[in-house]
């Protein structure tokens, strides 16, 4: 029983369908462990739940995701409408973090270490206009960069960048998409001058993709544009090995440029086919949840847990996906343990 003297945190949980539920039961096994209190107000956005319910589902999770300010989101089936654009769009979400670092004992065919914070504008780019046709042999779209925006972006990132004592790169095509590009890299230029500690660089999209390969050491924080946030993050992923091994947190802000609403969130999907089976990896969903414990203030459980998961995994104690023999209890019960240890 924890004594009043306790921290506790009122978090939502947007269920999904899937593995979404025994990833939840792996998070709540870690969250019992931790020295504090987590409450967790669930809110179902299973397909199952999104037909019977319609709309109000989604007047329900936005809700609760205003009023708590916290929010942990499992797999979600697209079958009508993305779950995951609805509430960005409801939420106004205006940034997108995605970290991604190699975990020793992952199996990959890149053989150098990376550890990158890629920050990108959740808004805008080539995402928000679908495009039309003019006639048969010709198609256009609209693309968008505002500057508030790519503001938050930048100062999300150099916050970053300072937690972490790291650099900041801005990154996209500003040679070519000079209005558009331009508009962001001038917004960056902008932040950097309120971080003067803090190194600073603007690097072309294309060449940082190389660079990252032959010299990640240079990389630390990275902010860019909506699409090439998102081609980048896949990238990343597949120099460590897997897609399904990162997470994801969006972010909403107040008009002081305050975080108002944050999302964490796995990457991968929702896995039908081993569903039920004791067999989903619940790496990714345990590193959105210390990103979670990061951004609520619990650091010292935040590095425990993630220390937690690459020290097991560096040790061979791993689900059979990634070359492991342990089944998703047992290995839940690990990082428990491993994590219990580094907080004493």
């Amino acid at each position: 029983m924890l004594g009043p003297s306790m921290n506790r945190y009122s978090i939502v949980e947007l269920h999904g369908d899937g593995i979404a539920r025994e990833l939840s039961q792996a998070v709540h096994t870690v969250a019992d462990a931790l020295p504090f209190e987590i409450e967790f107000i669930p809110v179902d956005l299973s397909d199952e739940s999104r037909e019977a319910k319609g709309d109000a589902i989604y007047d329900e999770a936005e809700a609760a995701m205003r009023r708590y300010g916290t929010s942990l989101k499992y797999p979600t089936a697209t079958t009508k409408e993305s779950p995951n654009r609805v509430l960005r769009e409801r939420c106004n979400f205006a940034v997108i973090h995605r970290p991604v670092a190699t975990i020793p004992g992952i199996q990959t065919h890149y053989n150098e270490r990376i550890h990158l914070d890629i920050v990108r504008i959740a808004t805008g780019g080539t995402y928000e206009d679908a495009g039309r046709r003019i006639n048969r042999d010709t198609a256009v779209s609209i693309r968008a960069i505002e500057r508030r925006p790519s503001v938050l972006a930048s100062r999300f990132a150099f916050r970053l960048a300072q937690l972490r004592d790291s650099n900041v790169i801005a990154t996209s095509k500003y040679t070519i998409q000079k209005a558009t590009d331009g508009l962001f890299q001038e917004a960056a230029r902008g932040v950097a001058r309120d971080y003067p500690a803090t190194e600073f660089r603007e690097e072309l999209f294309d060449a940082l993709l190389a660079g990252i390969i032959m010299r990640p050491e240079r990389y630390g924080v990275i902010v860019c544009p909506n699409e090439y946030g998102d081609f980048l993050s896949d990238m990343a992923y597949g120099l460590i090995g897997s897609i399904g091994l990162g997470d994801s947190a969006s972010y909403s802000f107040d008009s002081q440029g305050q975080v108002d609403v944050a999302m964490f969130d796995p990457a991968g999907g929702t896995a039908p086919d081993i569903a039920g089976q004791n067999k989903a990896n619940p790496t990714a969903a345990l590193l959105a949840m210390a990103n979670m414990l990061r951004h609520i203030g619990e650091h010292d459980s935040s590095k425990a847990l993630r220390g937690a998961l690459f020290g097991a995994i560096e040790a061979g104690e791993k689900t059979a996906d990634i070359g492991g023999s342990l089944n998703l209890s047992e290995f839940t019960q690990v990082i428990v343990d491993r994590t219990k240890s580094a907080l004493g």
